[in-house]
Parts: structure tokens; sequence; C-alpha cells
């Protein structure tokens, strides 16, 4: 699972500045007015061999009675407990102020990874002012200037040697962790409940009762599940100001990210909808296994080929995920529930699947003299050989003569190979590039 580094500070600090430098794009919202970030947002981060998710949050005022403040301030709570280092934004221009101090006891109290970043130290008057930070009592001061990208590469080295040290390296049980995702009031706690065989979830058809990410481990037939129930994700303008629906979207999403694989729960009296293929496109993103379960099957009106229009058009809308399987249930009844688990534990194996270099190669030629790799400007594509190198999902690395080469084409095209002589069924699957160095 990606390290969880998440940005708090009080308003207007320059948190969303770096947080949009980082992802290269304008993510959120840029105002030198406090309390313009209402949303947290998530962006994946490469730097050196690590990969991690970075979020960005309101501001926190502590000490203020502003209804829209303290939903901030919920928002900020729950990135705390789900980040694995904070970045502890300040003000160099401003200097230390109380609400810093407050701010600070805050997060020491809450978690034991805090990075104390001075923000916008773009000359000599702001540098003197960094060392009135020492005295939060958070150790040396990171000094950077969000603006001009100045102070990067070391606050980044910082970011990394603070991970955990099994942070690219899964927990290697043999745990089975399940997340039940989807909109809104598409049955999943009802599908939990199911699964579980016990009412644990609050049931209702009014939206949104569950708020939180749940973690309930089970066990059948020997095999060990962790089912993480959730609270649905609406658009983001569904979600309204003051509803604990803003700041439960991130334990959605968190559950994704610690799951092996995700139960994408439609309803079917609804189809497929826009936001479904948009959750869908999360946990593809996050390289996770994934079942589509589409829910109330009981409700809809059949003839004999009504299931196959359904995943027709099903298919249609999630063609980047033409890997993923589907099952009809119906989780007031139970109809075909009890297929379910046995679908995962097959998921989970394929997306754990290894295969030997040896065997890789062989189907790396053959598919390649099945059909030759492109050429461009008279220069063909060679490819060197293949290996795996992770996991959860699969992943390879191609070394090629020319990274430029691969037509994007025939990289889907060995991919489908490697499907159709491997299986990897409901996962994912990472085809990475590696110029081979020159002897």
């Amino acid at each position: 699972m990606k390290p969880l580094v998440a940005i708090v500070g009080r308003p207007n600090v320059g948190k969303s500045t770096f947080f949009n430098k980082l992802s290269g794009k304008r993510l959120s919202i840029v105002e030198d007015t406090p309390g313009v970030t209402r949303d947290r947002l998530y962006t994946d981060v490469t730097w050196l061999d690590y990969t991690f998710t970075l979020v960005d949050t309101g501001g926190i005022e502590l000490k203020s009675d502003d209804v829209f403040y303290n939903e901030m301030l919920k928002q900020a709570e729950v990135a705390v407990e789900t980040a694995d280092v904070i970045l502890f934004f300040t003000d160099a221009r401003q200097g230390m102020l109380s609400a810093d101090q407050d701010v600070a006891d805050y997060l020491r109290k809450k978690h034991n990874n805090i990075i104390l970043v001075v923000n916008k130290v773009d000359g000599p008057t702001q540098e003197d002012s960094v060392y009135d930070f020492y005295s939060l009592g958070l150790g040396e001061p990171e000094s950077i200037s969000a603006l001009n990208m100045m102070g990067f590469g070391d606050l980044l080295d910082r970011i990394v040697e603070n991970f955990p040290h099994n942070a690219d390296d899964e927990e290697d049980d043999d745990t089975i962790k399940i997340a039940v995702v989807g909109k809104p009031n598409a049955g999943k706690s009802s599908l939990v409940n199911k699964l579980l065989g016990e009412q644990r979830s609050i049931v209702s058809n009014i939206p949104g009762t569950t708020r939180d990410a749940i973690d309930t481990p089970f066990e059948q037939d020997g095999q060990k599940f962790v089912l993480i129930d959730t609270a649905g994700i609406r658009r983001k303008k569904s979600i309204d100001d003051g509803t604990v629906e803003r700041y439960s979207v991130i334990r959605s999403l968190d559950a994704i990210r610690r799951s092996d694989v995700a139960l994408i729960v439609l309803d079917a009296s609804q189809g497929m909808t826009e936001q479904d293929v948009k959750i869908a496109g999360y946990v593809k993103e996050q390289g996770k296994a994934a079942l589509v379960v589409v829910n109330k099957w009981d409700l809809i009106e059949k003839d004999t080929n009504t299931s196959e229009k359904f995943k027709k058009k099903m298919r249609a809308d999630l063609a980047f995920m033409d890997y993923v399987d589907y099952i009809f249930i119906s989780a007031m009844t139970g109809q075909r529930t009890h297929k379910i688990l046995s679908m995962v534990k097959e998921i989970y194996d394929s997306a754990c699947k290894r295969i030997s270099t040896g065997i890789l190669n062989d189907t790396l030629s053959d598919a390649m003299q099945l059909n030759e790799p492109p050429t461009k400007n008279g220069k063909r594509l060679k490819i060197k050989y293949a290996a795996q190198v992770a996991v959860k999902p699969p992943t390879f690395i191609l070394f090629v003569n020319d990274q430029k080469l691969m037509h994007f084409s025939y990289k889907r095209y060995l991919e489908n190979s490697f499907r159709e002589a491997f299986g990897f069924r409901g996962t994912p699957i990472n085809l990475i590039l590696r110029e081979k160095e020159k002897e």
C-alpha cells in the first residue's frame, strides 16, 4: 500500500499551492482567503524509488466556533488518523502565531511522525523568521517556497525517510482485505451483513447511513478475511457543506487503498451510472483487483437475455477494466451472495500470482513471433526480455531498445497475451518499460 502523507496547518499558509505544484496540475482552488480549500484532495507523487499519496486538507482553526471551520477540522482529523506522515505547514511571512502553537499541540497528541514545514521563505527576512519555529518543539523545520518550488528536494527526501520500514512490503499474511465500495444506498451494508451472517451495520434506505469505514475480521473455510464496510461515495457537488458525508469520503477512498480486492457494488435498478464508473476508475488507478457486484437483481424484470444485456452495457462503460468479473445478487434475499467470497479468493490468487522468468519470456517470444513489434522511422522496437518484479497487482518490466518505439496498442496486445497465457482474473497488470543499458 502506498504511504499516505497529509498536509495540515491553519488556513492560508500555502498548503494547496504546495499540493498543486507537486501534482503538476491545479487540483485545489488557490486563493488568498482563509478557508478556500473545502474538500480533501488526493494525488500520487513519485520521488526516488517511492510512490506515495499526498492529501490536501482545509485549514485547522481550533478555537473557532464557526461551523464551516469545525467541519474542516473534522476533515483534517480523518486525514491525521489515516496518514503515515504529517506535513505541518506554517507561514514565514506572518511569522509564528499562537494558532500555530495550538495546531502543534493538537498534532503532537495525535501523531508521532510530523515534519514541520515553514513555507513562503522567499528572502532573507523570511529566512530569519524560520528560527522562531524551533520553539514549537517539533524538531528542525524544513524551509520552502511552494510558489517558487524552492526546497522541495530536501523536503521530499525527508518525507520518504519517515515512511514506515514496511511501506513497500505488504503484510505478507494470508488475510484477504475486502473493501465494499459504491454509491450511497447501493446496498453495501446489507451485503456486508449477509456475508458476515450478522447484523453489524445499520441498514436503512437513507443514503449515507454508514459514516465510517469499519473493519471486521472473520474466517470462512479456513480462509481469513477482513471486510471493510464504507460510507457511500457521492459526486463532490452532491456533498453539502456541514454534513459528515464530506469527510466520510476519505475513509472510503482509504479503504480502497488498504484493500486487496474491492467489491464495487452497483444498484441494478439504476444501472451503471457515471459515479459508479468514477469509483471503478479509482479502484483501477490504485492497482486493486476488483469484482463488480450488481445488487438488487431481484427488483429487475427479466427475460432470458437480461443479464447478458446488462453485462454488455457495463463492459462498454468499464472498457478500461475489461478484466473485471461480474456477479448479480440480491443482498436482501441472499441470492448468489454465497458465491462472492470464493470469487474473491480466486481474484486475490490471480493478483498474487508470480510467473517464472523462463515461462514469461517464452510467452513474450511467442507473442512477438505472432505479431511483430512496431517500427518507427525505419527503427524496430526490440524487447530483450521481461521479468516480474511485483504482485498485487502483477507488475512486469520489459527491457527494450527504445521506449519511444512502443505503441500503446502493442503494449495492450502484450498485456492481453499475458492474460491469455496466465489468467490474471479480476486484477490489473502493469507493464513497465526500461531501456537496457548499452554495453
